[in-house]
């Protein structure tokens, strides 16, 4: 390999990673954003959804344009609307400002890892680009697990929530001026067709209005709010919009005149339909991760000022999960790393609600998760992606990982929803326990939420109790209502890590019937 390419594949991974990072690490200044801006929650959650958003409008376009007018430049771009992004986002003065920003910091985290998985498929020969999609994979991991502990990290150094955006500059400007001078773009075909408008204004504003539908959903009540005028309004229109894309596409296509945003020809490839399903489903296996830290907090009791640092095992073993499976990848194909991945994975969400009852043990089962999803990260699924590609390499990439993003997008309010669930009979529990111990029930609790909900707190007003049978029927409860709710949502997840392993045997089956028809 030689030194040009190497230092390219620094530059993409320091670029991956620092959109990674930023992804997650807002999470930490939730509570200070609301306080600073004076902003109520349901508005605050607005600085995570705004930017889900407009990844989720920025991917897919930036995919084509990276395959009709070259890696380099829209690496550049993307760089510079990042920084520029940040720039904003740390000097607002209000929180219309900050908003804005964050859509145009979105705009450009969106397309940096499709540009540069895109990179290094155009670029590397086929037996070295497992291993380093491999390692973009592991940036991202490693990054998307420790977002919120830097975000804690910054702000208590700091004390103040604007470095947390502050920092990314000088990194986005010494990438821009190396990214100039090193990266060079791989050999592609003249563009020579007119640019898809009509596809990319239908896409974005079904992706808009379809990603907007997600958020109004709650996990307590889904079924109800899925029924709700709100969300079918909005989910409707989003799928009235992609039918309609599918109409323009179609006769782009036919035209010859206009290049089709979206990959018509690979869409009707049912390997890579097979492909875009495991992307969704991915999307919903990482998502539970983000519910661990959590997890170790209410359920094996540590301080909440500690329990990020316990998820640190994870984000290490992702990154050495994303290596191997690009390694496996390299040797063996994508389709054994994915079965390797699944089945790691199954097994390690079983064991949360199965086995696990310590720290320890609490480890070994997020380890054997995150080497799980760090093998689906960067190299199997992007090799499925693009493999019959051609030119449309980034396009193709970007299709996967919008879905991959639908898939993190929905699945924590389902998640949720469990925990949530168990919480609201949390007051019925405890009540029918104090009526068979004969204790008389005075007043009434107050429901804790999914959203309201303060373990901590709630068990610390507990062991203020004086009479020790009450203080032990309320503990015991507690401790009932979270091992519940996080069974439940260990158990979902098993669900989709099983059904990604089925669908990853239907693919091979599928793969194995098209080489034989070809052959």
């Amino acid at each position: 390999m030689n030194r040009r390419l190497m230092g390219s594949v620094v530059l993409f991974c320091v670029g991956v990673f620092m959109g990674a990072l930023d992804n997650g690490i807002i999470s930490a200044a939730l509570t200070t954003l609301i306080d600073s801006f004076d902003v109520t929650a349901t508005w605050g959650s607005w600085t995570v959804t705004i930017y889900t958003l407009g990844m989720a409008i920025s991917i897919p376009i930036v995919g084509k344009m990276s395959d009709k007018y070259g890696i380099k430049k829209l690496f550049l771009i993307e760089i510079f609307l990042f920084g520029l992004g940040s720039l904003l986002v740390a000097s607002s003065f209000n929180f219309g400002m900050f908003l804005v920003a964050r859509l145009i910091q979105s705009l450009g985290g969106g397309g940096i890892f499709i540009i540069a998985s895109s990179y290094i498929l155009r670029s590397f020969p086929v037996e070295k680009q497992g291993g380093a999609l491999g390692m973009l994979g592991a940036m991202h991991g490693i990054a998307s697990v420790l977002g919120p502990n830097a975000g804690s990290f910054i702000l208590s150094v700091t004390g103040s929530w604007h470095w947390l955006f502050l920092i990314n500059i000088p990194i986005a400007v010494i990438l821009l001026i190396l990214g100039f001078k090193v990266i060079q773009d791989p050999e592609m075909d003249d563009a020579v067709q007119k640019t898809d408008w009509a596809g990319i204004g239908l896409l974005s504003f079904a992706l808009l209005s379809l990603m907007y539908s997600f958020t109004l959903l709650e996990g307590v009540d889904l079924l109800e709010s899925m029924a709700s005028p709100e969300f079918l309004l909005f989910a409707g229109a989003g799928i009235v919009l992609l039918v309609a894309l599918g109409f323009v596409e179609r006769r782009m296509e036919a035209s010859r005149d206009v290049d089709p945003l979206l990959p018509v020809t690979l869409l009707r490839d049912a390997s890579y339909r097979w492909t875009l399903v495991l992307a969704l489903l991915s999307g919903a296996i990482l998502a539970s991760v983000i519910f661990i830290p959590a997890y170790i907090e209410q359920y094996l009791g540590v301080d909440r000022n500690l329990s990020g640092y316990w998820v640190t095992p994870l984000a290490i073993a992702s990154g050495v999960g994303a290596g191997a499976g690009g390694a496996v990848v390299d040797r063996r194909g994508p389709i054994q790393a994915l079965l390797v991945a699944t089945v790691l994975t199954v097994i390690g969400f079983l064991l949360f609600p199965l086995w696990v009852n310590s720290l320890w043990q609490m480890v070994v089962a997020s380890c054997l998760v995150g080497v799980g999803f760090g093998f689906m990260l960067g190299a199997p699924i992007n090799v499925l992606a693009a493999e019959k590609a051609g030119n449309q390499k980034g396009i193709a990439l970007a299709t996967s990982s919008l879905l991959r993003q639908i898939g993190m997008t929905l699945a924590p309010t389902v998640y949720a929803g469990f925990i949530a669930r168990s919480f609201l009979n949390l007051e019925d529990t405890i009540k029918k326990k104090m009526e068979d111990a004969n204790i008389p029930v005075g007043g009434n609790m107050a429901h804790p939420t999914g959203e309201e909900m303060d373990v901590a707190a709630m068990q610390e007003a507990f062991d203020k109790i004086p009479d020790p049978t009450v203080r032990e029927i309320l503990s015991s409860s507690l401790h009932e209502a979270v091992e519940t709710g996080y069974s439940g949502l260990f158990y979902a997840s098993t669900t989709v890590a099983i059904a990604m392993l089925l669908a990853v045997i239907l693919l091979g089956l599928v793969r194995r019937k098209a080489a034989r028809q070809e052959a």
